[in-house]
């Protein structure tokens, strides 16, 4: 996993020009079944101000990532954006999903959530609309994993559903 967070933190920076301005929308989302605790471990990376921007937009609230006194109401924003932009099934039941935290890492933000307990996945089904409330031309790359086994996707707007059969 620590691979996949390299490559796609050299992706951002190429396609980054300036903090404040870049020339895509853009996110990734991974989805991986972990055998032993019987959960989906879900990461997310996005840009810290497309994302800065879609809480403000959505909450009508003025949150900055890197200020202390926002990271309580940030993660509160966090959690409720989360549930209602990403929607995870697994052999067609809906998972409970839990927002675990982030963590900032330089121009961008990884989000981590979890699902409860479910069974191995067949099918895996999700509804990714990252950053659609601020963006017509936002792709989010969704990869599924399961038991090493990795598939990947790209969701473009205004596309949010996609399941792989494993």
């Amino acid at each position: 996993m620590k691979k996949f967070f390299l490559l796609f933190g050299m992706f951002f920076f190429l396609l980054s020009s300036a903090k404040d301005l870049h020339p895509y929308h853009v996110g990734s989302v991974e989805v991986n079944y972990n055998s032993k605790t019987k959960t989906f471990e879900v990461s997310a990376r996005l840009f810290l101000d497309d994302l800065e921007s879609a809480l403000n937009k959505k909450y009508n609230q003025s949150l900055h990532f890197g200020d202390e006194k926002s990271k309580d109401a940030i993660n509160k924003a966090l959690g409720n954006y989360f549930s209602e932009y990403f929607k995870l099934k697994n052999n067609n039941k809906f998972l409970k999903i839990n927002y675990l935290g982030y963590e900032e890492d330089k121009e961008a933000v990884n989000i981590y959530l979890e699902s409860e307990v479910t069974e191995a996945p067949k099918k895996v089904e999700t509804a990714v609309s990252l950053l659609y409330n601020l963006y017509d031309d936002q792709m989010n790359i969704v990869h599924i994993i399961v038991n090493g086994n990795r598939k990947s996707s790209k969701l473009n707007y205004p596309d949010r559903y996609l399941y792989q059969m494993f």
